[in-house]
């Protein structure tokens, strides 16, 4: 079957390149139509699509639409890239804490930034999934938006909706983790279970050898002593030399979180008051907040120039991308072909994850085949690994609440739940000023 696509929040151009780049290397035909409720972004992101599509002469055909409505009839896989507000409401999310002396290096999946991006999220992600039950009943639902594990237990929680939520952010450590042991990740099996940006890594083999003695070989030389002070203008993202904060979760918890410093700092604000990190400040010096949102904007530009530009499509954009969008073209092959593969998937706990309550998002290993994605039964979480994902699952079931009643009580209560506040008059003033930043994008 040709697979009918729809990509909500198509705005987001590099996610789409990526995915149309996918689409390219498997060769297959495909209708997709890209939907975005900002014109100029869309007509870039089309404009890009086209030139890709006819540098590779595919038979892919590409539509836009403001209006979701108008594409979701027929169509066999619909995929959220959503991010209500941009990067500029994004920049509140971790600006408006900032003032109140809280430190964020991402700000978009736990913290106050976190939580005030689920107030953005949620509505419009339920609203989505109603029209998709409505005109696509019989599509694979795909959300890739943060906070996922929010979004996603606001969907099924509000509307039943089958969402199944991707990250490539298990992918990524992975890879990560191949190059601390210096291997080929392709040797590499791993059991990851948690919540999406604090997945543990309990099992690591390399073919047939258990890895994780090394690893917390590794974990237990650093932990030894403290790490140096970070060179100036150094971001330990990449290099398994750093990341100081997950190597020492590592060897006290005896699992490797994903996904390293950047995001696991987030989930543990006790330990990073004022934003503290080793010498550095997170979002600032450390994981620079602005850096990142910086990149996005010059990415979008460059892809802008790119796709109204006359000049011929570079090379690049036809390779593979490593990006959010890993996965999903795997994942719907798998499922039209019945061929088992096993991915990492955020779904309801219905019993797979026994340590963690029933209904939560979990983000773990699902197996994928002619009857959909599938969680695999996981082992049992050790105590002290659950005790750190309890608190956060309340957290969202919370967060869930207040986004769905339009509740700035139950808001507070999060941003109490969450932890790096210091008193329930900090998170009444925090979410005051939070809502306050954003009325514009909230339906409140």
């Amino acid at each position: 079957m040709n697979e009918r696509i729809v990509l909500i929040g198509a705005g987001s151009a590099v996610f789409t390149a990526g995915l149309i780049a996918d689409l390219l290397r498997l060769g297959e035909p495909a209708d997709v139509a890209l939907v975005d409720p900002n014109p100029g972004a869309l007509n870039v992101t089309l404009r890009l699509a086209q030139k890709m599509v006819a540098t590779a002469a595919a038979p892919i055909t590409l539509r836009a639409a403001l209006d979701r409505r108008d594409v979701l009839p027929g169509a066999t896989a619909v995929i959220c890239t959503v991010g209500v507000g941009g990067r500029r409401a994004w920049e509140q999310d971790v600006f408006v804490p900032r003032r109140h002396g809280i430190y964020a290096p991402v700000g978009d999946t736990v913290g106050p930034g976190g939580s005030s991006r689920a107030l953005r999220m949620i509505p419009a992600m339920v609203e989505i999934a109603r029209d998709v039950i409505e005109l696509a009943p019989d599509a694979l639902f795909f959300n890739y938006g943060n906070p996922m594990a929010p979004v996603c237990r606001a969907i099924r929680k509000a509307t039943g909706a089958p969402v199944v939520g991707l990250c490539h952010g298990i992918m990524g450590t992975a890879r990560y983790l191949a190059r601390a042991l210096d291997v080929d990740v392709a040797d590499l099996r791993y059991v990851a279970t948690g919540i999406n940006h604090l997945t543990w890594f309990t099992q690591v083999k390399v073919g047939s050898e258990d890895a994780m003695p090394r690893l917390r070989a590794i974990a237990a030389e650093r932990a030894a002593q403290p790490p140096a002070p970070l060179p100036a203008g150094d971001s330990p993202y990449e290099s398994p030399e750093n990341d100081p904060f997950t190597w020492r979760l590592l060897h006290w918890f005896g699992a490797f979180p994903a996904v390293l410093d950047r995001h696991v700092t987030e989930f543990f604000p006790q330990f990073f008051r004022e934003g503290t990190y080793w010498h550095k400040r997170l979002g600032v010096d450390a994981f620079s907040f602005e850096g990142t949102i910086a990149d996005g904007d010059n990415t979008f530009a460059e892809m802008s120039e790119v796709a109204l530009s006359d000049d011929p499509l570079p090379p690049e954009y036809l390779g593979r991308f490593e990006g959010e969008h890993e996965q999903v073209m795997d994942i719907l092959r798998a499922v039209r072909t019945n061929t088992g593969i096993v991915v990492s998937a955020n779904l309801p706990n219905t019993g797979q994850a026994p340590s963690l309550p029933r209904d939560a998002i979990v983000e773990g290993p699902a197996l994928v085949d002619a009857l959909g994605v599938r969680a695999l039964q996981q082992p049992a979480l050790s105590a002290a690994i659950s005790g750190t994902l309890a608190t956060r699952y309340q957290w969202v079931e919370t967060i869930v609440e207040a986004a769905l009643e339009r509740s700035r009580e139950k808001f507070v209560q999060a941003l109490v739940l969450d932890g790096a506040v210091t008193s329930i008059d900090q998170a009444a003033a925090l979410a005051d000023d939070l809502l306050a930043a954003q009325a514009r994008y909230l339906q409140w």
